[in-house]
């Protein structure tokens, strides 16, 4: 007897159903905290089972972390492409604040899921979190090669602390709804905080 009780899946290819899956996590995460998404509710999200969805990715966690170095690598692509766009010459200021426009609408996408990890320190397991920690150390020294500072510890400090206050500057950004008037603000509050530390941009 054939059963007519469960719902069709359409059919399809590896890549494909993997990329329904992570697009379903994606949007899940976004909307709420890691700890209340569940591996059913994604499933059911992309038209799957929860047996497909163990099929490509070992746990919850390994698909959370997934999402995070996907969304990291899109994030550093899109910079990457704006400032390769600038024309030769343009002066470094203008450099970092064409890479950081990228990032404020990297966040505005997903303001929630963005602020999760500050939001909820250890709210996100730790292969997601370490996966963080890299982008940063690769945001420092891409930074670094932007400014190329002088060896000096005030400047290592300057380099680090500018995203500390990117983070702080971006979550008062997100609690206020992203207003798009409140970007060059933001923008030019963060280089003015990251040329005060260095002294001076030819540092």
């Amino acid at each position: 007897m054939t059963r007519i009780d469960r719902k069709p899946r359409h059919r399809l290819d590896p890549d494909s159903r993997r990329g329904a899956i992570l697009d379903a996590a994606a949007n899940a995460f976004a909307e709420r905290p890691y700890s209340e998404v569940t591996i059913a509710s994604i499933a059911a999200d992309a038209d799957a089972s929860n047996a497909l969805v163990y099929r490509y990715f070992a746990n919850k966690e390994d698909l959370y972390a997934e999402v995070v170095r996907l969304a990291i690598a899109d994030l550093m692509s899109r910079q990457a492409a704006a400032l390769k766009a600038l024309p030769a010459g343009v002066p470094v200021r203008d450099r970092i604040a064409a890479a950081t426009e990228v990032y404020l609408d990297h966040i505005a996408h997903h303001p929630d899921a963005w602020a999760m990890p500050m939001r909820q320190p250890g709210g996100e397991p730790p292969a997601a979190a370490e996966l963080r920690a890299d982008a940063r150390r690769r945001y420092v020294q891409g930074l670094g090669s932007l400014l190329d500072p002088s060896d000096q510890e005030r400047h290592g400090y300057a380099l680090w602390g500018y995203f500390g206050f990117i983070d702080a500057a971006c979550l008062r950004w997100v609690d206020k709804g992203c207003p798009d008037a409140e970007r060059w603000p933001l923008i030019d509050a963060a280089l003015g905080a990251l040329q005060g530390a260095l002294g001076d941009w030819g540092a």
